[in-house]
């Protein structure tokens, strides 16, 4: 019982985080699981692999929430989804591919290096507004949607901390390019958590109630505590200033991928 607090309140705060930032929340349910998962034992060799597989589950319940407050408020631009959608799902079964053969204790640091870098970006760099810009041709949409896929696979993530910054770069308004990388986040959700149930079938030491790298009651409690918050920070998001709240969100993520970074270093002798 006490597992499914911990859940939960991880949900809630993820899911609140994807509606106010266009992100799937990745960036806090995957910590939040490792440490979970290594609090009640679970085996080191798969604690990383079942944090993304189980955080991009509960992604799909996420950016389906997120997506359809914002696009009640005209915030997703569905002509640019269409073309970046295709690579997203190929780049996400890739990414899937990839982090199963990536060790456990290294793919911890790598998320924890990645939680810094996207840190770093809200705290230090802001996303510029280049309104009125042509949109890249559709095959620079698909490229760009196959790369972040790739990448927000292994780490778990949604991709809302890549994505948003190219559909900015891409001419697209913030409100939009929140609105639409949250659309962004389903079909990298959907292809991500199918690549991780489907190559953690044969995987020893997993607990049991899993499906591959996907543990089913994690999903189910943070997805719907996630679905019901998501909506509330896509409200806000429309409604206040989010500059205190990234700054906010970025010292957050600053301790918590230097301490899987640590870690992942530690538990592999490296430091």
């Amino acid at each position: 019982m006490t597992m499914v607090i911990w859940f939960i309140l991880a949900g809630m705060f993820a899911g609140l985080c994807a509606g106010l930032f266009g992100i799937g929340g990745g960036m806090i349910i995957v910590p939040a699981l490792v440490w979970i998962f290594t609090a009640y034992h679970y085996s080191p060799d798969v604690v990383a692999h079942l944090a993304v597989g189980t955080s991009l589950a509960t992604i799909i319940v996420t950016s389906i929430s997120s997506l359809m407050a914002h696009n009640k408020r005209g915030g997703v631009r569905w002509d640019v989804w269409k073309y970046m959608a295709g690579g997203l799902v190929i780049g996400s079964l890739t990414g899937a591919a990839v982090a199963d053969q990536i060790n456990g204790l290294m793919l911890q640091a790598m998320i924890g290096a990645a939680a810094l870098l996207v840190a770093f970006k809200m705290l230090f760099l802001s996303n510029k507004e280049q309104l009125g810009k042509p949109l890249p041709k559709p095959p620079v949409q698909f490229g760009a949607g196959t790369g972040i896929g790739l990448a927000s696979a292994i780490f778990g993530i949604g991709g809302g901390s890549l994505t948003v910054p190219f559909l900015n770069w891409s001419g697209l308004s913030m409100r939009q390019s929140v609105g639409t990388s949250a659309a962004c986040g389903l079909p990298i959700a959907v292809a991500g958590a199918l690549g991780f149930a489907w190559f953690g079938q044969d995987v020893a030491n997993l607990p049991q109630g899993t499906i591959g790298f996907v543990h089913i009651v994690a999903f189910v409690c943070i997805s719907v505590a996630s679905f019901i918050t998501a909506k509330v920070g896509a409200k806000l998001a429309h409604q206040l200033p989010a500059t205190t709240l990234k700054k906010a969100f970025g010292v957050l993520l600053t301790f918590a991928g230097g301490q899987l970074l640590w870690s992942g270093l530690a538990g592999m002798g490296i430091v």
